[in-house]
């Protein structure tokens, strides 16, 4: 084999994860290429927390697999589940196991099934943008939520010790990064020694060098007073928050295991937004769970409503083999999940669209990602009038003049670093 191309599905720590299969492939004398059709070695990294992830990797697998291409698949799919994919595949890579790839592809009959778990953080990455870099901090779950694979795929929680983390950011920082997001499965819950997350930001945000910090994903459970007032005093860590609630019922939360109340989330982002009157509080939520009546999703709409959030991003519930829920009957129709979804989107729209207009008028920092798209520091996207391709990798000041539901549009001013 001499080129490879690898397509990722899933979340960031998917593509974290890739930028590591990517370096060890490069370390073998690889090539990358630019599509599919013209590598040697197909690989996909994916998620399996939605159906339709996992519908487009093994179809997108199918098809490669029958012109001939050696195929691997890799991520929380096939750590879960590696017998089903076997058919469809010559490898499947539990990632846990990355540093052993190079033996597995120089012996194609092997299939292995090591019980050993090698530390694959260890390896390098090659990362994948030059300004903006993911480090996982953290993998795996303990938390078993009913409806979830992840326990199951990454095993148990892990944590990176702390000089690794710090290392790998200095390293970035010295070669011009601007923003670092920290990864893990339930970031928050990070404990290396008696270094625990807060303890971890104030570390890094106390390191030299002018870049953002951004953290996914927490768990409410774990989002402590001392976390908040972590982020709402450490200046490099940016004022946005990603906390899945699930559901605004209290009986469908303690069918997804997920060890809060409707109640305490509340409370939780009352004390977020007093702390930090400016957040971006972001959530994740699943419809139609196995069970949830029109009364409790409407428990769900009257906490949307309640809270404001500026995005959410809904999921109709999947059955996914292997968990709890699995073991539900799947009771809410198609019809009825898509329903709710829009219910769900409609109120979103009008929460994000009256929080982006306080933006208006406003002059903030935006880090152009690429030719007139850029973000801010609360995570919000904008369009830029400025599209100088130069702009791309740096931090820009712009005023904001106007508000749209999903992004906010904005003039240049000439500075910039």
């Amino acid at each position: 084999m001499k080129s490879y191309f690898i397509k990722t599905f899933g979340c960031q720590m998917n593509k974290s994860d890739s930028e590591r299969i990517e370096r060890v492939l490069l370390d073998m004398g690889l090539s990358r290429a630019k599509e599919a059709d013209e590598a040697d070695l197909v690989v996909v990294n994916t998620c399996s927390v939605r159906q339709s992830a996992e519908n487009r990797a093994t179809s997108f697998l199918k098809n490669y697999k029958k012109l001939g291409k050696y195929c691997v698949i890799t991520g929380c799919c096939a750590s879960k589940d590696p017998e089903r994919f076997e058919k469809w595949v010559d490898l499947v890579l539990d990632i846990r196991n990355l540093e052993k790839l190079p033996s597995f592809l120089k012996n194609e009959a092997h299939k292995p099934r090591l019980r050993q778990r090698h530390n694959y953080f260890k390896t390098n990455p090659k990362y994948s943008n030059e300004f903006h870099a993911y480090v996982p901090i953290m993998t795996g779950c303990n938390n078993f939520c009913s409806y979830c694979v992840v326990p199951y795929a990454r095993g148990r929680e892990v944590s990176r010790p702390v000089k690794d983390i710090i290392n790998e950011i200095k390293s970035l920082v010295k070669n011009g990064y601007k923003a670092i997001t920290l990864l893990g499965q339930n970031v928050n819950s990070y404990k290396s020694g008696k270094t625990d997350f807060p303890a971890l930001l104030e570390k890094i945000n106390n390191l030299d060098g002018n870049f953002w910090i951004w953290f996914l994903t927490s768990h409410p459970k774990d989002m402590s007073k001392k976390l908040i007032k972590t982020v709402a005093n450490c200046k490099k860590v940016c004022r946005y928050i990603h906390l899945p609630i699930q559901s605004g019922n209290n009986e469908i939360l303690k069918k997804m295991n997920r060890k809060y109340t409707r109640e305490k989330y509340i409370k939780l982002t009352k004390l977020i937004k007093l702390n930090m009157p400016d957040v971006c509080l972001t959530t994740d939520i699943i419809v139609g769970f196995p069970g949830e009546t029109r009364k409790q999703f409407n428990d769900t709409k009257k906490l949307f409503k309640e809270i404001r959030f500026d995005m959410a991003y809904i999921a109709q519930y999947s059955k996914r083999p292997k968990t709890a829920a699995a073991k539900l009957e799947d009771n809410v129709n198609c019809q009825e999940k898509k329903r709710r979804d829009k219910e769900l989107t409609k109120i979103l729209e009008k929460s994000a669209l009256e929080n982006n207009k306080k933006y208006v008028g406003k002059t903030v920092e935006v880090l152009v990602e690429k030719p007139g798209i850029g973000k801010t520091r609360s995570f919000k996207t904008v369009k830029l009038e400025n599209k100088d391709k130069n702009l791309v990798g740096k931090i820009v000041k712009v005023k904001i003049n106007r508000a749209l539901e999903w992004c906010l549009t904005a003039t240049n001013d000439d500075s910039s670093r």
